[in-house]
């Protein structure tokens, strides 16, 4: 989600075991061990590779870790070489502050491509993705993903992960005793809006709350709107400050994004009128839907974890999400999303070899197969929907692998962080619990950009 990491000063510099000394790549020795196997087609290039070790290095740990650690044994077998996993909480914080003291891993996961370039630009050691890495990209991902692992005309990290932010949670029994359909455009979204409000339940329940981070929930809801209803290249430029953050398709847009957010006849089923999204915790802004309170709530595919154990989420179950309606048809089919890009600080030929890997078509499918009470998501078009665990992951990768799909990474994780993770937050905080106004909301963050 669109919530920038605590970043924590001081602290222990976690020793690595990753790069050496021995850059330039090398050259392949020896006969791969998985020369026979199939699957390791794309690897035997690298010959024998025993011996060696990759070293990598990211947020995600325990229990999460397992299913990374289990994907790479492919890998292992497939050249030889073994693959040193180690998770920290403390990533964000002291990624930057390893690559500079000389001590970086060989591969890092990095959440953000703002932190992509952050690193490219200020520490000068990310290394270029090899051709085998850029080939993979171009056959398995839609050419927008592999923009966003480009700093300056350089391509550098491959995609890892991916995540689904338009969705439209809803209960399928509900609808199902209602006799309501999900909408399959914008204007239809209303008018089922219109229908379910008629019926005496609110149509939407929301909640911006998130501690220090409350307000990023409603900026979704701006981005996913301005990405509907003025276009990708619109978005670009808006998120690029190309045009300013106050311009008139953003105006427009958050005027949209207020039909429905400042609606009282369509919220704040369970919680109160429309101002009590500020102050509702966005955990608990969809739970409503389960007691009949209300029965939308726009939120990522990641809010599957946040329903009550025991609850059956499922297309025919007690909750459930479709993707959130186009506004205009001259956009193919918008996904807001974001994503973790693999980056390295080692040209070793056992780094490209598992950079390779990863970039490849078999490495997201060992991972949906590990990863087995879901949580997985990928946009490579080689992933078997049958080896991805749950059904909110089996319809984000249906989604993500349309071919109609234009799919943009989260607005605020690529603005600079004074607006991204801060005056944008605020103000649209303010813009709903206050309600402040469209345009005095968005001049300030306009004034707010460094």
């Amino acid at each position: 989600m669109a919530v920038a990491a605590v970043l924590v000063s001081g602290g222990l510099i976690l020793a690595g075991c990753g790069g050496d000394d021995s850059e330039g790549g090398g050259k392949a020795s020896g006969t791969s061990p998985g020369k026979d196997k199939a699957e390791c087609a794309q690897l035997t290039q690298f010959g024998d590779l025993t011996g060696k070790k990759v070293s990598i290095y990211t947020s995600i740990v325990a229990p999460e870790d397992q299913p990374y650690k289990d994907s790479f044994k492919l890998f292992t077998e497939c050249t030889g070489a073994e693959v040193a996993y180690e998770g920290s909480k403390e990533f964000e914080a002291q990624l930057v502050v390893r690559v500079k003291s000389g001590n970086p891993p060989d591969i890092a996961f990095v959440p953000q491509p703002g932190l992509l370039k952050t690193l490219v630009e200020d520490t000068g050691k990310v290394k270029e993705a090899p051709k085998t890495v850029s080939d993979n990209v171009d056959e398995f991902y839609g050419p927008d993903w592999k923009k966003y692992g480009t700093v300056d005309g350089k391509f550098y990290a491959p995609p890892l992960t991916a995540n689904v932010k338009s969705f439209v949670w809803y209960s399928p029994k509900m609808f199902k005793e209602k006799g309501w359909e999900i909408p399959k455009t914008w204007a239809d979204m209303l008018t089922l809006s219109d229908t379910i409000a008629a019926s005496g339940i609110k149509p939407w329940c929301a909640g911006i709350g998130s501690g220090e981070a409350t307000g990023w929930p409603a900026t979704d809801w701006l981005e996913d709107v301005l990405l509907r209803d003025a276009g990708p290249d619109v978005y670009d430029k808006w998120v690029n400050h190309e045009i300013p953050f106050n311009d008139p398709a953003v105006v427009k847009a958050l005027d949209t994004v207020g039909g429905i957010l400042k609606n009282d006849d369509y919220v704040n089923g369970g919680f109160g009128d429309s101002k009590s999204i500020a102050s509702t915790e966005f955990t608990d802004a969809g739970l409503p839907i389960l007691k009949g309170k209300c029965a939308l709530h726009r939120q990522a595919s990641f809010y599957a974890a946040n329903w009550p154990k025991g609850t059956d989420v499922s297309e025919n179950g007690d909750a459930y999400a479709f993707y959130l309606p186009p506004i205009s048809a001259d956009f193919g089919n918008p996904v807001l999303g974001g994503g973790e890009f693999v980056t390295a600080f080692s040209d070793k030929i056992e780094t490209q070899a598992l950079m390779t890997y990863i970039s490849g078509g078999e490495w997201v499918n060992e991972k949906g197969k590990a990863t087995k009470n879901g949580g997985f998501v990928s946009a490579n078009k080689n992933l078997d929907i049958a080896n991805v665990a749950s059904p909110i992951d089996k319809t984000s990768v249906e989604i993500l692998q349309n071919p109609d799909a234009v799919f943009r990474f989260d607005g605020s994780d690529l603005m600079p962080g004074a607006v991204g993770a801060g005056s944008f937050w605020k103000e649209m905080t303010a813009w709903i619990g206050e309600n402040q106004s469209t345009e005095k909301t968005l001049d300030n963050i306009e004034k707010s950009w460094p």
